[in-house]
């Protein structure tokens, strides 16, 4: 009797899931979880853009060079890289809402003491301190992206799209929020308030998380990253997101550096300039987000030509010398809010297109399944994070501004030429097997009939 009423409850949730599936109202369980992860990512955008305006310059005065300064933003990356793979493949065990509260706590915690550092002794130790309190706010920061991404996965999976790039929305206001509120801080209260202020914005939305968001537990799957490397789609869309976020890195340690040296700005109007490419992409995302969950076929013209606009913004930017065009401040800021929604044309489709490709191919749909297609994106990104501004930093060093852009422009080519023969290939197949099943249909049904008309 109790079976029979429990088996009545879930199939009345079901139903009740997939009336608000239907009518498009979001049901209190998905809005806590719309909440959770949009404070998720605004405060960890937040705590991890406050670092630029300021550290390099406290670090240099405790006697470290800027190659190890590049090493210690550089490290962010790696960890970030490592640790979303390994806990993407055991989200089950570890429980997605407790992987997300965990996360959030260490970021958090790890923010704080950072904020302590310039008590630590000049040389090795702060180095290897940094290098620590870094790897270790890194670590949990794979932890909650992972977590959020398979979290908002499970509660919307008919229109990921649209409730990702809803989310990115806040994930570019915390970037921008960053800089700013962190160099104020730093003027006005010097280098520990920043840290304080801002790891305790992130510790206060542990607890806010642990109320609000549902759990969601799963099945542990036997697939892994391996089986998903199989898949040729997986690593042309893994490309993609890799160069995404080596465009975006690589603006990191060059862009103000180059807008100081070329158009004579202060620091203040430097941070204006960089608002161009993470106001439109913040903008953007959601309506992006809209159209491919609306119109699903059209995802992969929004990669395609995101792909291929992006290495031309990129070649447009410094500009490049060949072009012979002369570099002024307002076409500049026009290619930042260009390479913006580019951004968003490529790297919102992503997500939904790997989970229907790798759902075609027979992994099971469930949270197990999502941990390791958001562990493989995160550590895509990362890997992106790290080799842009490491690149650019050399490249920048060796060939200035405009040519570093326009090699890193031709690593986007690369990936968006990819992307786009993949496709072309996939709907000459696809078309090719339709035309094979009809010849077959075609050949079959004159047997049918000559074998009814003997029957009779």
């Amino acid at each position: 009797m109790e079976s029979r009423q429990n088996n009545g409850l879930l199939a009345g949730n079901d139903r009740q899931r997939e009336s608000t599936e239907e009518s498009g109202r979001i049901s209190r369980l998905q809005l806590q979880t719309l909440i959770a992860t949009a404070c998720i990512n605004f405060s960890s955008m937040i705590c991890y853009s406050i670092l630029g305006p300021f550290f390099p310059r406290e670090a240099q005065k405790k006697g470290v060079s800027d190659f190890i300064v590049g090493m210690i933003f550089g490290c962010y990356a790696l960890t970030t890289l490592v640790f979303s793979l390994i806990l993407g493949r055991y989200i089950v065990q570890l429980g997605a809402k407790f992987m997300l509260v965990s996360g959030m706590f260490i970021s958090g915690g790890c923010t704080i003491l950072f904020g302590l550092l310039d008590r630590a002794p000049n040389g090795t130790i702060f180095i290897l301190m940094c290098f620590l309190v870094r790897s270790l706010d890194a670590v949990g920061f794979a932890a909650a992206t992972t977590a959020s991404f398979s979290i908002l996965a499970k509660a919307f999976p008919n229109n990921i799209a649209t409730m990702l790039g809803g989310v990115e929305v806040f994930t570019g206001l915390g970037l921008v929020a960053g800089p700013p509120i962190g160099g104020f801080l730093y003027q006005t209260f010097g280098y520990e308030v920043p840290f304080f202020a801002l790891g305790c914005l992130l510790l206060i939305t542990v607890p806010l998380n642990m109320v609000i968001l549902p759990h969601y537990d799963g099945v542990p799957s036997k697939e892994s990253f391996w089986k998903l490397l199989t898949l040729p789609k997986v690593i042309f869309l893994c490309l993609v997101i890799f160069s995404i976020g080596s465009c975006l890195g690589f603006l990191d340690p060059t862009m103000s550096l180059f807008v100081r040296e070329k158009f004579n700005l202060k620091s203040g109007y430097v941070g204006l300039v960089f608002l161009g490419l993470a106001l439109s992409y913040s903008l953007s995302s959601p309506l992006l987000g809209i159209l491919c969950d609306k119109f699903p076929k059209t995802r992969k013209w929004f990669l395609i030509f995101g792909s291929l606009l992006t290495p031309v913004c990129y070649f447009l930017l410094g500009p490049v010398p060949i072009l012979h065009i002369k570099s002024q401040l307002w076409m500049f800021v026009f290619i930042l809010v260009l390479i913006g929604f580019c951004t968003g044309m490529c790297g919102i489709p992503t997500f939904p297109e790997l989970l229907n490709c790798v759902y075609e191919n027979g992994f099971e749909e469930g949270l197990s399944t999502l941990g390791l297609v958001s562990g493989l994106f995160s550590a895509a990104w990362s890997l992106g994070t790290f080799v842009g501004p490491t690149l650019g930093g050399f490249l920048y060093e060796r060939l200035h501004f405009e040519w570093a852009a326009a090699v890193q422009g031709g690593i986007a080519l690369i990936a968006g030429a990819a992307m786009s023969i993949y496709y072309i290939v996939e709907s000459h197949l696809k078309k090719r097997s339709l035309r094979d099943e009809n010849c077959t249909d075609e050949e079959g049904t004159p047997l049918m009939q000559n074998r009814d008309d003997q029957s009779c």
